[in-house]
């Protein structure tokens, strides 16, 4: 059994066990969080209009983080135009615990 989620402006294909990195959430690490479920697929698939009615996807927050950095370099040729910009996304572990519907 999987699931489709929505969180941070992005969908997620998850199952039990899964770990997952999103968008940064706004909860306790070891808190439970609650996902809007998008499709269900057991023995028959559900689409929801936009989500399934009384289906939920539970997760664990592991911990909070940085990922890798991402270098921004601006350059205009002949101009002697060059920027340097470093990046680094914020993301949130979370295991999926359960899946109800």
């Amino acid at each position: 059994m999987y699931a489709i989620i929505a969180t941070g402006g992005k969908q997620y294909r998850v199952s039990e066990g899964d770990t997952i990195y999103v968008e940064k959430l706004d909860a306790q690490e070891n808190s439970e969080v609650n996902f809007p479920v998008l499709m269900l697929s057991g023995e028959e698939i559900v689409m929801g209009t936009p989500e399934v009615q009384g289906a939920s996807v539970t997760g664990k927050v592991i911990r909070h983080g940085k990922g890798a950095k991402i270098i921004v370099y601006k350059y205009k040729s002949k101009k002697n135009y060059r920027r340097k910009q470093g990046h680094r996304q914020p993301f949130t572990q979370v295991e999926i615990t359960a899946i109800k519907g």
